[in-house]
């Protein structure tokens, strides 16, 4: 019944394969982005199959192996595809959403060199989700993990030709090493206990589920392995400290940046605690831990999101923000609200960046007509597009208002959820809720501010340009029309029971019940409080963004010259704030320089002195040994005839005079 599970992952390796292999002898962009964009579309196609099919299915957890991989005693470990509502959410955002990015890449891609290669990446990446979600054990899990990786690599360093690019990529590959030395000694030690103490030696995500609580609610073993597991979530979700990585990643072409921030890596850490979420639900410590990181990364985010101006850098730290929000509902137990938050993220998310595509696909052609070559990603050259690009402004202004939470876009249902979550459940905090709320007002400042510097008041693009800024072809707009729709009604699955006056149900939870619910069932996690009061702090909540709409509108729209005067007056913590807290430059103090310095010492002091000093002195040696024994092989006779009467000599004086 779900034996072709295979497919939802192997039509996006084909598709890397024949782009991969035969793309630059295709040369034609329109074959090649059809490749890609088919192989990810047939993937969403049977997403939908076999979504549907599970919606219907009394049996909401199936298992299928296409293979052996390793055996090791009573030890097997198998190539396998597990489907529950937890991956077939997943696979229905990875698929649909990666689909119309791929569309969006035919238009945003064209003319670029390596258009090929950019599809077979793309492709990868996909394939190598697919794999992380889909995954029926840690391992195979582990093989999709480095592999969004791996790609993320290759996408951001596209431009390999650009310095800039190419350090991006390599801090992004070696920052979620970090993580990843996190996720396999967390996996190892899990392995070891389960196996060694209990005689459970598996990898199998429903054995760990079914045999977990063996390691013993709050016991030292059980925190370890959750406390290095985050760490590897920290490090492919991008936060505090491993989050330096994801707004570096904007080297990479946009529909990179939507890929990578909407359906793809950074959304595996939260994936992950969400399918192990029996073990962390057994370390409350750890959870508390969780909860704080991702309260501690929102609130941090959006203060850099405040100064910056490039509109990929304002989107990429509201990512960081954003998953700081999920990882708030992981740490309070509201697994439900993070995964919901991941799906309805998705989709603003994808949006945004896809509209920042547009706006600076139009900036770059309208500036590269006028020969100009001011930055077309810098919002201070921007403003007044409008009534230019009205289909990527609308778009836009409807995304900003699903992430600022306003009534009933989808973010207003998953954010609100989350902190109803923070502030009433039995493993929430007060703490936690404030600064979630806070958050959550600047996110709303900074994404308006976003809006209004890039498409309101006054046109500030060169005058020579002016007249080249227009709209993008459909096969750009197109896919920022669908994300926007999916914007405005994706929360309506998850319809709190407060307001649910239409009892409508919440169709989310109930249909992520059988993964979660036991869970909070068995280690008693749920949100306490009435209705009349999750009411009321939804209502708080809205009035918070509107907040930050309004001091965004007052000093973006009413009075424009607010900021210059703000920055004037407090430009030491305007300069800090800009500078990122100047938290890159610390790391370079503590750790990057240190490791230089110590693999230049282990470099010229021990590898060349050393071991290249031992080497080259043996061949020295042997080498003047040599000089001093070619001058007895002359090849002539009459020196041969002499030797020998000089060595007959002292051959006989020896014995003579002995």
């Amino acid at each position: 019944m779900y034996d072709k599970l295979w497919l939802i992952p192997f039509f996006p390796l084909l598709g890397f394969v024949i782009n991969g292999l035969f793309g630059k002898k295709i040369k034609n962009e329109k074959v090649i982005g059809a490749i890609g964009t088919l192989a990810i579309a047939s993937s969403f196609v049977v997403s939908c199959k076999y979504f549907f099919q599970l919606l219907g299915d009394s049996v909401k957890v199936h298992q299928q192996v296409i293979a052996p991989w390793m055996s090791l005693g009573t030890l097997q470990i198998d190539w396998g595809f597990l489907l529950d509502p937890l991956s077939a959410l997943m696979i229905m955002v990875v698929t649909g959403v990666g689909s119309l990015i791929h569309l969006y890449s035919i238009g945003y891609m064209h003319g670029e060199e390596g258009f090929y290669r950019y599809f077979a990446y793309l492709n990868l990446f996909c394939f190598s989700m697919l794999m992380l979600v889909l995954g029926n054990n840690a391992l195979v899990m582990f093989i999709g993990w480095e592999g969004v990786g791996l790609c993320s690599y290759l996408l951001i360093g596209y431009y390999f030709h650009k310095k800039s690019a190419g350090d991006a990529a390599k801090k992004a590959f070696v920052v979620n090493r970090v993580g990843d030395f996190g996720f396999l000694l967390g996996l190892f030690t899990l392995f070891w206990t389960l196996g060694s103490e209990h005689g459970i030696w598996t990898v199998n995500f429903v054995e760990i589920a079914e045999h977990g609580h063996l390691l013993g609610v709050g016991s030292t073993v059980v925190t370890v392995v959750t406390l290095c597991f985050f760490l590897g979530a920290t490090g492919k979700s991008a936060q505090i400290p491993l989050y330096t990585w994801l707004p570096d990643a904007m080297e990479g072409p946009t529909p990179v940046s939507a890929l990578i921030h909407a359906a793809t890596m950074v959304t595996a850490g939260v994936y992950m605690i969400g399918r192990m979420n029996g073990l962390f639900a057994q370390a409350p410590d750890t959870m508390m831990v969780v909860a704080l990181v991702g309260a501690a990364t929102a609130i941090f985010a959006a203060t850099i999101g405040f100064a910056q101006n490039d509109i990929k850098r304002v989107l990429a730290y509201s990512t960081v923000s954003q998953l700081g929000f999920m990882f708030m509902a992981m740490g309070v137990g509201a697994f439900t609200a993070g995964i919901f938050h991941l799906m309805t993220h998705a989709f603003f998310k994808a949006c945004l960046f896809l509209g920042s595509g547009s706006v600076i696909h139009a900036m770059h052609h309208a500036l590269h007509h006028a020969h100009l070559h001011d930055d077309p990603q810098d919002m201070r050259n921007m403003g007044g597009l409008r009534k230019k690009m009205p289909v990527t402004w609308a778009t836009f202004g409807i995304s900003c208002l699903a992430i600022a939470g306003m009534p009933f876009f989808s973010g207003f249902f998953s954010k609100d959820e989350i902190l109803w979550w923070t502030f009433a459940s039995t493993r929430g905090s007060m703490l936690v809720w404030i600064i979630g709320s806070i958050a959550a007002c600047m996110t709303a400042f900074y994404m308006f501010r976003c809006l209004y510097m890039t498409f309101h008041g006054e046109q500030k693009t060169h005058a020579k340009a002016k007249d080249h800024v227009h709209e993008s072809p459909w096969v750009i707009t197109l896919p920022l029309v669908v994300l926007a729709a999916l914007a405005t009604v994706g929360g309506l699955v998850g319809i709190p029971h407060a307001i649910d006056v239409l009892h409508v149900g919440n169709r989310l939870e109930g249909f992520l019940a059988p993964v979660f619910h036991q869970t909070q069932q068995v280690y008693e996690i749920s949100a306490h409080g009435t209705a009349a009061v999750e009411r009321w702090l939804m209502v708080l909540s809205v009035v918070i963004g509107l907040v930050g709409i309004g001091l965004a509108t007052v000093m973006y729209m009413k009075k424009p010259e607010l900021p210059a005067k703000f920055v004037s007056k407090f430009s030491g913590l305007h300069r800090i704030v800009f500078n990122k807290w100047y938290i890159d430059e610390l790391y370079d103090a503590l750790f990057v320089n240190p490791c230089k310095r110590l693999g230049t010492f282990l470099w010229k002091g021990f590898d060349v002195m050393v071991v290249d000093g031992a080497v080259n002195g043996v061949a020295g040696l042997v080498n003047l040994w040599s000089k001093g024994l070619r001058h007895v092989q002359s090849g002539l006779v009459h020196n041969y005839a002499l030797s020998m009467v000089v060595g007959v000599i002292l051959i006989v004086g020896f014995y003579v005079f002995r």
